[in-house]
């Protein structure tokens, strides 16, 4: 009999809502027309392209001009982070950064580096979150641009945007933020944050894969990375993914709606998993205890167990999870966010495990899978027997 498999990895992908596909198969097939072109075929893309540009700023508190889609977190972290660089080149080339961001970022900046830009990658507590006033000793006259993660997509951690803002807006430095986590627990308002640019993704939120957004906020000087047609004020030039921005937008639409009801159940989730762990008396340590966390995440060492085995071990069992961040996959590297968290402490990292919340299962499912975990890590923390000689 096959073992039931319950998917609690909802921060590296999520699930398609059925009302999102729906809302983009119109755009595959009837309304199917570039909306660069003029024709009706061509208007009713446009129709679609402009609905969702217009729903996407209401939810995130955008101007319908401030909103740029894309095709991912990644192309937005990069197309945020180069295109003010080379902006303000003149202006100077210091980027201050988090060594815990993700990696769309951090490859970004050691390309920055490459490139002849200086970056300053700023530690971090054992919360996960950037020292403000270390961030304030950072700031030369030269720096143009930070970039700070809203919310962790390995631990949840919440750094305090508003007060990071602030800070580098009293210095005239922008301030890029990638909430691709932030989004699936938190409200966010763009307009009245001290943010210049904000990174989205679709598939973090129940909508497509290959689908993002940069928000911009007005008057912020941004060169582009590609070049081509005019789609997007010139700032991402392309014909412009219709059925993404439109199952962007819905997918964005409905987290919004079911926000409140999700993060109970995601915290639900939490508490039940963690009761179990404590009830089955094995050992563990829950990575981050910031004062502001995302809901849906859950970050956890286990002691004395390889996170190899164990990933491989729950894959056995039916448990989806993973180890940090789906863009490492493969690795075999230990966390940087962990590594960056506990440096004095390797262990921590080798024994994590990511345990992401989400639509498509329940609390019935979370507490079997808490089991199922127990029984694993109970096993492969049991001293094993010397082999005779």
């Amino acid at each position: 009999m096959k073992t039931q498999s319950i998917y609690l990895d909802h921060a590296a992908t999520s699930p398609v809502y059925p009302e999102v596909v729906n809302a983009m198969m119109p755009y595959f097939s009837e309304d199917f027309g570039n909306p660069s072109s003029i024709h009706q075929s061509g208007r009713s893309g446009r129709k679609g392209m402009d609905q969702a540009r217009e729903l996407t700023g209401i939810i995130l508190g955008a101007r319908y001009d401030e909103v740029v889609f894309t095709s991912g977190g990644t192309e937005s972290d990069n197309l945020a982070i180069f295109g003010a660089v080379a902006a303000l080149r003149d202006k100077g080339q210091h980027v201050i950064t988090a060594k815990t961001e993700h990696h769309a970022v951090l490859h970004a900046c050691e390309q920055l580096e490459r490139e002849g830009c200086e970056v300053t990658y700023l530690d971090v507590d054992q919360n996960g979150l950037i020292d403000v006033a270390e961030l304030k000793k950072a700031i030369r006259e030269d720096t143009v641009l930070a970039t700070f993660m809203y919310g962790n997509n390995e631990t949840g951690a919440v750094q305090p945007i508003r007060a990071i803002g602030e800070v580098l807006r009293e210095h005239g430095i922008l301030f890029h933020t990638d909430a691709v986590q932030a989004a699936n627990s938190m409200p966010i308002s763009f307009r009245e944050l001290p943010v210049d640019l904000m990174s989205f993704t679709g598939h973090k939120l129940n909508g497509p894969k290959g689908t993002g957004v940069l928000l911009v906020k007005k008057g912020t000087p941004l060169y582009p990375r590609l070049f081509g047609g005019e789609q997007e004020k010139k700032r991402r030039p392309g014909t412009e993914n219709v059925p993404g921005a439109v199952g962007f937008a819905k997918a964005l639409e409905m987290t919004a709606q079911s926000r409140a009801e999700n993060v109970q159940f995601y915290e639900d989730c939490r508490y039940r998993m963690l009761d179990v762990f404590h009830k089955q008396g094995i050992d563990i340590k829950v990575n981050s205890t910031a004062p502001v966390k995302l809901s849906h995440i859950l970050n956890v060492s286990f002691p004395g167990v390889n996170v190899e085995q164990l990933l491989m071990n729950l894959d056995m069992e039916g448990v989806h999870v993973s180890s940090g961040s789906a863009c490492t996959a493969g690795s075999i590297d230990p966390s940087h966010v962990l590594t960056a968290m506990y440096p004095e402490d390797p262990t921590v990292a080798g024994s994590a495990i990511r345990i992401s919340f989400g639509y498509g299962h329940s609390l019935e499912d979370t507490a079997l899978a808490a089991e199922r975990i127990s029984q694993v890590v109970k096993r492969l923390q049991k001293p094993q027997p010397h082999a005779k000689r």
